[in-house]
């Protein structure tokens, strides 16, 4: 059965993520898209928030994460996030897309980020 998405992108928060001291100390924004992978119709047939993830919430879980303990890798973080997506058991996959896109990079770039896939076993 294909199932169906929720997705949210451009999730904009401030973190302090990094392997060097001065993106620990300073800080700065982290961009989120997730997508969620789930069925939707007992939600569209009973048009009731419960039946459904409440994107607002999970944008505020997330949010919770990222602004949250440090880590030194975007990778361990977008995992992390998985995690939070996974937490509903509605939710069967989750692709969370770490952007840091003022990594220190001696270059001129547009973006940098990290995508990972996990879905329940």
């Amino acid at each position: 059965m294909a199932l169906d998405r929720i997705t949210l992108t451009g999730l904009r928060v401030r973190g302090n993520h990094g392997v060097f001291d001065f993106e620990r100390r300073d800080g700065q924004d982290f961009v989120i898209d997730v997508v969620l992978e789930l069925d939707l119709a007992p939600a569209a047939a009973s048009d009731d928030v419960t039946d459904t993830v409440h994107y607002g919430e999970l944008a505020g879980s997330l949010a919770e994460v990222v602004a949250g303990e440090p880590v030194n890798l975007i990778e361990t973080l977008a995992h992390r996030l998985a995690g939070v997506c996974l937490a509903d058991p509605r939710v069967r996959a989750a692709t969370v897309t770490v952007h840091k896109p003022q990594a220190p990079i001696p270059h001129e770039f547009a973006d940098v980020a990290v995508t990972i896939r996990r879905q329940r076993a």
